[in-house]
């Protein structure tokens, strides 16, 4: 038995912990600041950030959250990267806080300091948590939600505590499914682990989920309607994103592409120990608790792993099923960690480094074609080239719109022109999007009018005009050639971009009702 004075040691160290585990937060945090406002933005947070100038309850892709965060963080910081990234690392530190916070509800203030460390370090928070798209918010509402229902289910809690921690779960899952639809996986498998779990069966007798799921819903009902309105455009593109017709290739090759997404996402040690962490926890004689964060994960995992048989599976869409995980592993062994945990954290800050640091500046052997990071770069020459060509066109006193044919390309060209006009997406031969939602360039052109249309030529056979150069053509009295933009990184071109001078338009416009990729 140890004395009274060890006791209050181990109770000293413990508080220490946990105020260690903060401290973790905010230093991560402010990293990722620090990262943001030096990194350009990449095609698809500009493309949220579009979404941000123009706010409503649904868009074509997801649903509205991180809008309206961006649009928060815009309206502090202006439409710079750090004024879009703001909020999405906030959102960041709350998720480290929250998974600090439900490991130190299970285990110990140690375990909380475990979760802190390995959030800090996996190159999955190096991304989620820093860029702003709907992971961001969606991971925070996940973290929140499971721990407010991990709190609700306690054994240990009061009939009240419990309903209100089901109140604010509620909340948070309402904000994860509105952040992400992916988010409704949490729900589905917090119910299966009440239906399971003998000791979460009594659970169905309180009032406490009936009123998580009224509040969820009421939460998600503005996002409802939007899409109601819409022909549930956002939910059918999503659908078939996710498990539409069967893609070309072998399913096997799928899944190892999923697998070998996660081994670098979460580091191949981190990914071993989730896994046995979750196969663990999914006794249903265990933990109600931990079983219940294992079914999340367990669910959320295979999902992606039947999706993966139809369709490629990108590597972030499973990232929610790890925020679980994270917990499980930290709770497991909260006093005294092996080797392998340790090498754990080695292996993913390692990693995590490694990746920010071709992040700032491209040491590795990689073609800046090939390298993703690239395509964050070298807009803001390209811009201010397509400017003054521009202001060139409009002294002959003639409107000028400028357009471009991917929607990534449009978003990355208003977001870094000076006075961010818009710019329009005219998506010839290419999926729906966003942009075929809003007011198109006919809307706003009349006859007579010039266009300067910004397009990726790649894949263009040499001495015959682009394809969608060839359909825009006979609706304009010329088209001519202008100058071919390099983007550029560190002075070696990833990609170019032609400006194309379409003067003198029709009035008409090309047909694609007949195109397949017109269908969500």
């Amino acid at each position: 038995m140890p004395t009274p004075r060890s006791t209050a040691a181990i109770v000293a160290g413990s508080g220490v912990a946990w105020q260690q585990a903060l401290w973790i937060i905010a230093a991560a945090t402010f990293a990722r600041l620090l990262l943001a406002a030096s990194v350009p933005l990449f095609p698809d947070e500009t493309y949220y950030w579009e979404w941000s100038r123009r706010l409503a309850f649904g868009y074509f892709d997801h649903p509205p959250v991180i809008a309206w965060v961006i649009a928060a963080g815009t309206a502090i910081f202006g439409d710079t990267p750090i004024g879009v990234r703001l909020f999405p690392i906030l959102l960041g530190a709350l998720a480290s806080l929250a998974v600090a916070a439900t490991a130190r509800t299970l285990a110990t203030n140690n375990a909380a300091r475990f979760a802190a460390i390995l959030l800090a370090a996996m190159p999955l928070s190096a991304a989620g948590f820093v860029l702003a798209t709907p992971d961001a918010p969606l991971l925070a509402a996940v973290a929140v939600t499971l721990y407010f229902v991990v709190r609700a289910v306690d054994p240990r809690a009061a009939r009240g505590d419990s309903t209100r921690h089901w109140l604010f779960a509620g909340i948070a899952i309402g904000v994860a499914m509105a952040s992400k639809f992916t988010g409704v996986f949490v729900p589905v498998a917090i119910l299966l682990a009440l239906v399971i779990h003998k000791e979460l069966q009594p659970q169905f007798r309180a009032p406490g989920p009936y009123l998580a799921v009224l509040v969820a819903s009421a939460v998600m009902a503005p996002v409802l309607v939007w899409n109601a309105q819409h022909d549930w455009i956002a939910f059918r593109f999503q659908l078939g994103h996710g498990l539409g017709a069967a893609t070309r290739g072998s399913w096997w090759q799928r899944e190892l592409d999923l697998v070998g997404g996660q081994l670098l996402l979460v580091t191949p040690i981190l990914f071993g120990a989730f896994v046995v962490a979750i196969s663990r926890a999914l006794s249903p004689k265990g933990s109600p608790q931990r079983f219940l964060l294992a079914e999340v994960a367990f669910f959320c995992l295979g999902f992606f792993v039947y999706s993966a048989t139809r369709r490629p599976v990108e590597a972030n869409w499973p990232a929610l099923a790890w925020v679980p995980a994270l917990v499980l592993v930290a709770a497991s062994r909260p006093a005294m960690r092996t080797i392998w945990e340790r090498r754990a954290v080695g292996l993913a800050g390692a990693v995590t480094v490694i990746l920010l640091a071709q992040v700032m500046v491209p040491w590795m052997p990689v073609a800046a074609r090939r390298d993703p990071v690239a395509k964050a770069h070298g807009w803001r020459p390209v811009a201010d080239s397509v400017l003054r060509i521009a202001a060139a066109e409009q002294a002959a006193d003639v409107p000028v719109h400028l357009t471009v044919n991917r929607y990534q390309d449009a978003a990355q060209l208003a977001f870094n022109m000076a006075e961010h006009p818009r710019v329009y997406a005219l998506n010839l031969g290419a999926r729906r999007n966003q942009y075929d939602l809003w007011p198109r360039v006919t809307s706003s052109a009349a006859s007579g009018h010039t266009m300067l249309f910004l397009l990726d030529e790649r894949g263009a056979p040499p001495d015959t005009l682009p394809m969608a150069v060839a359909r825009l053509a006979p609706h304009f009295a010329s088209a001519t050639m202008g100058a071919l933009l390099p983007l550029q990184r560190s002075g070696e071109t990833s990609a170019q971009r032609r400006v194309w001078i379409l003067r003198g338009w029709t009035g008409t416009w090309p047909d694609d009702s007949n195109d397949p990729l017109k269908t969500p």
